[in-house]
């Protein structure tokens, strides 16, 4: 089996976001960036079934759509087990454009399983997932929290309304994966790291893809308003203030 999973470079959660150019731009200075949690997890969650030898996992590959500044990114997943990357050389602009770029990839290595974490935590649009399934004409499963490797195949579930469905799915097969698909995301090891210098990551000329959104303007919420400080014994005020300011009673 095959298993490509594909990575978003996104900024840390705890970066201060800032923009350029009137607003029209991410002002990338200063930025620190991980692989999207979702798609770690779904990377962890690869590794767990090749160390469980309950499926033949011959190659974990992962892909991601960006410009030079994405590498290391790839190579931090080389270092918690992935075997091969690869980078689409292009800046990403919208889910379609990166859906488009990844099936490129996806065509290469006849991958039996590709997996996709739900939504980026930059834009979270929980689009290319999807997008990705129906232009290479696979089946997809959306919301997956577990994978079960048993008889030689896999099982999937996936969190509903009032419980939890199993479901067998025909590979090769895109999968969108949330929380709870692995508990924790691997950590790389120091061996890891230095394996990971020599391990292939091939940059790939970006095909032609239409852009179907554009970006015209970001702004930031308003800065919430200082905090204010009610006498214990001051019911009354307190009241006052959750009616006719924070609008909660």
């Amino acid at each position: 089996m095959k298993i490509l999973v594909c990575l978003g470079h996104v900024p840390d959660t705890t970066t201060k976001i800032k923009f350029t150019d009137q607003g029209t731009k991410l002002d990338k200075s200063g930025v620190q960036w991980i692989i999207n949690p979702w798609d770690e997890l779904a990377l962890t969650r690869a590794i767990e079934l090749r160390e469980s030898g309950q499926v033949p996992v011959e190659l974990i590959s992962v892909a991601t759509v960006g410009n030079a500044e994405a590498e290391p990114t790839i190579r931090k997943a080389l270092a918690i087990g992935a075997d091969s990357g690869y980078r689409v050389d292009v800046e990403p602009v919208d889910s379609y454009q990166v859906a488009v770029q990844l099936s490129e990839v996806a065509r290469k290595d006849n991958f039996d399983l590709i997996l996709c974490g739900i939504e980026s935590s930059d834009y979270n649009g929980s689009a290319t997932g999807s997008m990705l399934a129906e232009i290479l004409d696979l089946p997809s499963l959306s919301a997956v929290s577990g994978i079960k490797a048993e008889n030689g195949g896999l099982t999937f579930t996936r969190d509903i309304d009032g419980g939890r469905e199993t479901v067998e799915l025909n590979l090769p097969a895109v999968l969108v994966v949330q929380k709870g698909i692995a508990k924790e995301p691997r950590i790389p090891a120091m061996r890891g790291i230095m394996m990971a210098r020599t391990k292939p990551l091939t940059v790939v000329p970006a095909a032609q893809a239409e852009m179907l959104t554009e970006m015209v303007k970001f702004d930031l919420p308003a800065p919430k308003p200082a905090c204010r400080k009610v006498d214990p014994d001051n019911v009354k005020e307190l009241v006052s203030l959750l009616q006719n300011e924070a609008k909660v009673l």
